[in-house]
């Protein structure tokens, strides 16, 4: 598949086929997804691959959170439920992490470069069959969350991203034409 079609047709996929996705797959996608601009080769990401019986670890922190903010005693256990179900209902997830530097600049370059390999990633795995969405849910920041997955202080969560084989293809959202949004600068 050309790139430039391949930019064009990936879709965020929230469906998902009831079917593994090969873990070995994701790890080969990971490693040419990383080569990305990186000022200072800091390399900041971090990655945390979550299937299988695993998932219930995120589920069952999800489902903490969820219960323990929810106002009305009575709904808690729903409400907790449907979140665990809803994570228990995907085949794979990857937590993407990447180290906080000091420096408001490095962390901005860093912060750039992680996005990168997470596009990288998405347009790999699309090539391959599999579909994914890029979360970045309040909870991702709970420490229910960051003490089940043994994130680190310093370390921020990008993302999860949901991993697996489409079962619905969602059609594409219009964008804004590139000519619209430009200023040119031809002349002093």
């Amino acid at each position: 598949m050309e790139l430039s079609q391949l930019l064009r047709e990936r879709r965020s996929v929230h469906t998902f086929e009831d079917r593994p996705v090969s873990p070995e797959l994701v790890m080969e996608l990971l490693e040419t997804a990383i080569w990305v601009p990186n000022h200072r080769m800091t390399q900041p990401w971090r990655f945390i691959l979550t299937y299988g019986e695993g998932r219930r670890k995120i589920a069952e922190a999800v489902r903490k959170i969820k219960e323990s903010k929810e106002p009305d005693p009575s709904k808690k256990k729903e409400v907790g439920q449907k979140f665990y179900d809803k994570i228990m209902s995907i085949p794979m997830i990857l937590t993407v992490l990447m180290k906080e530097d000091p420096s408001l600049i490095v962390r901005e370059e860093d912060y750039a470069s992680t996005s990168c390999v997470i596009h990288n990633f998405s347009l790999l795995a699309w090539e391959k069959g599999i579909g994914l969405v890029w979360e970045t849910y309040g909870w991702l920041h709970e420490s229910i969350f960051r003490e089940t997955m043994g994130i680190q202080p310093g370390e921020k969560v990008v993302g999860n991203l949901h991993i697996g084989y489409p079962a619905k293809i969602p059609p594409a959202q219009p964008r804004i034409p590139a000519a619209h949004l430009i200023t040119v600068f031809d002349q002093a």
